[in-house]
């Protein structure tokens, strides 16, 4: 690699300077009480009688404090008499096996000893319907088999699709218990009909399916709960499209509208079902969502622990390095793209042997008129963006901006720490 080390040994790398974003950002104080209000306040409780067993839909996502979340619905659900348990409700994730899928959720923090209730994990599941042009329905063997079922999940817009209901109640009642087949099912004619099927593939599983509410959270900004609500199975499809709205109007962003080279130190399944959120990164596998910034280039550095190899989301980089290549379970990423039929979240971006070669790369590539002026971004992930790295190019106009609080003196950049970790005291800008 002798001669890309030589064509790209003049690439300029730009000091940073770390700042800090703000964002409007309402927060629930007390989140276990939070839940039993919202549940009690609805009066969902007289839906379940002593001796139920009662299934709780718990999915594959990065939820904030799903495990308190699970653990006060399971709660609530002995303290009628009942019996609960837990069924993992995340379509083909977790390498679509049972194991796998347990482990997710343990991952998670729901485990049988924290939340106090078994979880039982299946891949078999029961056909329920069709859709008129012909779609099965499918959902949870266990699920189908309770005398009642809660879904729990966080309502928020979707990586690949727009619709009143987008990520939230319904899709994880279609997809997540659809399980493999279901998902399969779900996007068996891609996400231009999304939209469409998930609010009407959730119809067919509410009317055979005991489920008798949803509970949803929508986080705020900083990925912490800011609402909790308790809704009603017969009513999810009419209130979850104003929650949908909310949650919009609270989601995080990158506080610059043009980007020459965003840098991600690390994607994964547990931050965004397509490793880094395209809500952020601007960068979509479908042409059916839009939205975030314009972005040229953008690099991955690594992948997180609790991934485990899966890469989903890799091929939405434009660089990334050898490291990243060779930690790549290629089974899961690809079980993933052959469920949704979205395979370019598995391409694989230019492999350059170094994070320094990488970016570099991006840097040669990005078509900036100036490479010294580079307009660079760089991020820990698209979940923690609340403290991130600019260019000294973007400095100036970052002072421009009131959301934007500068921290820290421009510094070389630097490989061998995250990109939000602590610096010394003396890089510190006096404010």
């Amino acid at each position: 690699m002798k001669v890309i080390e030589e064509l790209l040994r003049d690439v300029p790398l730009p000091r940073m300077a770390k700042v800090r974003q703000k964002f409007a950002a309402p927060e629930i104080a007390d989140v276990p009480a939070a839940v039993r209000d919202a549940v009690v306040q609805r009066g969902l409780l007289s839906r379940i009688v002593e001796g139920d067993r009662v299934a709780i839909a718990v999915g594959s996502r990065g939820v904030a404090e799903i495990d308190v979340l699970t653990r006060e619905v399971v709660h609530l659900v002995r303290s009628k008499g009942a019996h609960p348990f837990i069924v993992p409700a995340m379509g083909s994730h977790g390498g679509a096996t049972a194991e796998g899928q347990r482990e997710v959720l343990e991952q998670l923090g729901v485990t049988e000893s924290f939340v106090g209730a078994p979880i039982r994990s299946s891949m078999e599941v029961v056909k329920v319907g069709n859709l008129e042009n012909g779609l099965p329905v499918y959902t949870d063997k266990l699920a189908y088999g309770a005398d009642k079922v809660i879904v729990i999940n966080r309502i928020k817009p979707h990586t690949a699709f727009r619709g009143p209901v987008e990520s939230g109640l319904l899709k994880m009642i279609t997809i997540g218990l659809g399980k493999q087949k279901g998902a399969e099912a779900a996007h068996a004619y891609g996400f231009r009909y999304m939209a469409e099927h998930v609010p009407a593939m959730a119809r067919v599983v509410l009317s055979q399916v005991p489920i008798i509410f949803g509970l949803g959270t929508i986080e705020n900004a900083y990925d912490r709960p800011a609402k909790i609500v308790a809704i009603p199975a017969e009513s999810i499809e009419r209130e979850e499209p104003n929650l949908l709205l909310e949650a919009k109007s609270w989601m995080p962003r990158i506080h610059f509208d043009r980007i020459d080279v965003l840098v991600v130190d690390e994607i994964g399944k547990d931050i965004s079902g397509d490793g880094m959120d395209p809500n952020i990164t601007g960068r979509y596998a479908t042409p059916y969502a839009s939205g975030g910034p314009e972005v040229a280039r953008i690099v991955v550095l690594g992948l997180t622990d609790k991934t485990h190899g899966n890469a989903n989301g890799i091929g939405l980089a434009d660089m990334t390095t050898r490291k990243v290549f060779q930690g790549i379970a290629w089974g899961k990423g690809y079980a993933n793209a052959l469920t949704s039929t979205v395979v370019d979240t598995v391409k694989l971006p230019m492999c350059l042997d170094t994070e320094e070669l990488a970016v570099k790369a991006a840097i040669k590539t990005c078509n900036a008129r100036d490479l010294s002026q580079v307009r660079l971004v760089r991020i820990q992930n698209t979940l923690d963006i609340k403290e991130i790295w600019i260019s000294e190019s973007l400095v100036a106009e970052a002072r421009e901006k009131e959301v934007l609080e500068i921290l820290t003196e421009p510094v070389k950049m630097d490989f061998s720490r995250l990109p939000c970790e602590s610096i010394d005291e003396e890089e510190v800008v006096e404010k």
